[in-house]
């Protein structure tokens, strides 16, 4: 399909991408871009005023929990893992996601602030995403949990949400669903997307190449806790659902995830957003599929529940 017309006003409006010497990038600059004022907040969706908005911790590891629901009743916990490479991102950036979600999804949101790289490389974020979830199963109270826990992740966040799945699994907890939107899936990057999508398209692949090197360089790239996709076994993960965008390098190793989840016996619905582009997802302001795919996301976590 050719470019949806709102991704190709956006690239236009962006201009041509230049050639960045991301090996010239230094820890201030990445600082630096951290501090910055987010210049597509606007775009990010409405900040909806919630009757519980509270900053926490699990286990050392900092949370915002949110809650649409105005009573007390236990309701399932969806844990929200934010995008940004695994270096960039922050609860903050990531409000107005799961502020939707909590609206939307009939559960508490609890959004994760994970540790950053290159500051705290691998495996610092896989095992903070894993602490959280941990920490929901063994403070159902503290969450107002039902003992329904979801994990929803865009991007590298849907990397983190994929691992904690399987970790989830194997230490015997049961997930109700797992939503990846997006996600990075293989630290390989050898996938005709990967290709096809190089350059020109936000994000491009050499871009992925350096968030890589910033969470894991040196790390076996089929070690499952950073390629998902390379896990031997996929029987009892928990329902997934999987989102990509066509014009997205990630687009490929997350379709060959979710088919290799069916060909497991997990129970899986992909969707594809013809002619979107990665990140659409986060700016529903700007991409109407974006809003689109909230709405199928949270659709799915209420179904899941």
């Amino acid at each position: 399909m050719p470019l949806h017309p709102q991704a190709r006003d956006y690239l236009a409006a962006i201009g041509p991408e230049e050639e960045t010497d991301f090996d010239s990038i230094t820890l201030e600059d990445i600082q630096r871009t951290r501090a910055q004022t987010d210049g597509a907040a606007i775009h990010r969706g409405p900040l909806t005023k919630l009757p519980f908005v509270r900053d926490e911790v699990a286990e050392g590891v900092p949370i915002r929990i949110y809650r649409a629901d105005p009573g007390d009743a236990p309701l399932p916990v969806v844990v929200y893992f934010h995008g940004g490479g695994w270096v960039y991102g922050s609860i903050k950036r990531a409000d107005a996601a799961a502020r939707y979600l909590a609206v939307h999804s009939g559960g508490v949101v609890v959004s994760a602030g994970y540790r950053l790289a290159p500051e705290h490389p691998f495996p610092a974020a896989a095992d903070d995403a894993w602490t959280v979830v941990r920490d929901i199963f063994a403070r159902p109270a503290f969450y107002q949990s039902n003992g329904g826990v979801a994990v929803v992740g865009e991007s590298s966040g849907g990397n983190l949400a994929a691992v904690a799945a399987w970790q989830a699994r194997d230490a015997g907890l049961r997930l109700t669903h797992q939503a990846l939107v997006c996600p990075v899936l293989d630290a390989a990057m050898g996938t005709p997307s990967h290709r096809a999508y190089a350059k020109g398209y936000v994000l491009p692949a050499a871009e992925i190449a350096w968030f890589l090197r910033q969470y894991a360089d040196g790390v076996d790239p089929a070690d499952p806790r950073l390629s998902p996709l390379r896990l031997p076994e996929a029987a009892g993960l928990a329902p997934a659902t999987v989102v990509t965008a066509e014009y997205d390098v990630l687009r490929d190793e997350a379709e060959t995830y979710a088919r290799r989840l069916a060909q497991a016996g997990v129970p899986v619905e992909h969707r594809r957003y013809d002619g979107a582009l990665h990140g659409f997802f986060a700016l529903p302001g700007l991409f109407d599929q974006g809003a689109d795919a909230r709405s199928y996301v949270a659709g799915r976590l209420r179904e899941s529940w």
